[in-house]
């Protein structure tokens, strides 16, 4: 009986190593896996955060030629235009001019930094948390990385949504010079609501506000003057 059972065991033990080595010879013999890059590009592509995304398989833009093709869309020139219009509107009241110095706060892609510039302001300045060069720089706007009253203007589509707004607008009127203005566009309010954003630029004087429609979207302007230390 043992004899039979020790015959089988070693039978059993056969099998497996055959079994074994055969797997072995299949992973040998089988053909690398399919990547989504093709060989010669392995040296100009990181290696992809998921296999065969769509992200992985696109070509690298240089800036210039990602640049071009936003800034050649058909949104990016309407909101770019849009934007002309509404600080058209701010030369009308004498606070914009070529050589004025703009500040634009959160600017985002800088739609308003291109609108001011094909309007011949030659020195403007964009700035977001994320920056989108070369329209805007990286900066905090409730830190400023600019000295007191270097700007004539300075302009934000994006007070409401503002982490501190009391600390945001303060930052704004900082960096306009006496004399200069704030100007700020938030979505379209009534008379109490434009009060409590006019009270957060403690030191500047209410100039006036007004519905507007910037980038399809009804909104209210609103304009303040710096004054002078008391």
């Amino acid at each position: 009986m043992e004899r039979h059972v020790q015959a089988f065991l070693n039978k059993l033990s056969l099998a497996s190593v055959a079994v074994a080595t055969f797997t072995l010879l299949l992973l040998f013999l089988r053909p690398p896996p399919q990547t989504c890059l093709p060989p010669t590009a392995a040296a100009r592509h990181r290696f992809p955060r998921s296999s065969c995304d769509a992200a992985a398989r696109r070509e690298f833009l240089p800036l210039d030629k990602k640049n071009k093709r936003l800034w050649s869309s058909r949104a990016f020139r309407g909101q770019v235009l849009s934007y002309r219009t509404f600080f058209g509107s701010i030369r009308d009241l004498g606070l914009l001019r070529n050589d004025s110095k703009v500040l634009c706060v959160s600017a985002g892609a800088g739609h308003e930094v291109m609108a001011l510039s094909e309007s011949g302001v030659a020195d403007v300045t964009g700035v977001e948390l994320i920056d989108s060069p070369p329209l805007v720089s990286r900066a905090d706007p409730h830190n400023l990385p600019f000295f007191d009253g270097v700007f004539d203007l300075a302009f934000s589509g994006h007070l409401e949504e503002a982490l501190f707004p009391s600390r945001f607008a303060a930052e704004m009127e900082r960096t306009v010079r006496v004399g200069g203005a704030c100007v700020v566009v938030v979505a379209e309010w009534g008379d109490a609501e434009v009060e409590e954003i006019v009270g957060l630029f403690r030191k500047s004087r209410f100039l006036g506000a007004a519905n507007v429609t910037l980038i399809g979207l009804k909104m209210t302007r609103i304009v303040m003057r710096v004054k002078a230390a008391s």
